[in-house]
């Protein structure tokens, strides 16, 4: 599934990468732990997190994530904005919790 569908049928905004929202995600991920992050996500996934400091996109790129989902209404600073948007990591936010979030992208991608 495509990003940019992940991001209309969820009500996301997009905060940097607009031109990536062609990415495909084939799956997701719910950690705040960037380790654990490191050692379990997989390549096109969306990760879903509270994080938002600058190493949120270093994880991103790592490990070849389609995207990064801001919980909670939180937004990262410039700095991470601006490396995100150099990296072309797109980062999106939802006022919804993990929790919210997780479950309406595993009913969305189960469906395809």
């Amino acid at each position: 599934m495509k990003l940019n569908k992940i991001k209309k049928d969820l009500n996301l905004e997009i905060l940097t990468a607009k031109k990536f929202l062609d990415n495909e995600v084939k799956g997701g991920y719910t950690s705040d732990l960037l380790s654990d992050v490191m050692a379990n996500s997989k390549e096109k996934y969306i990760w879903i997190t509270l994080q938002i400091h600058l190493n949120i996109v270093a994880v991103a790129k790592l490990k070849e994530l389609s995207g990064i989902i801001i919980v909670n209404n939180r937004k990262p600073d410039s700095d991470t904005l601006k490396k995100a948007e150099q990296e072309n990591c797109p980062i999106l936010t939802t006022p919804k919790t993990a929790f919210e979030i997780s479950g309406e992208l595993y009913q969305l991608l189960k469906g395809t």
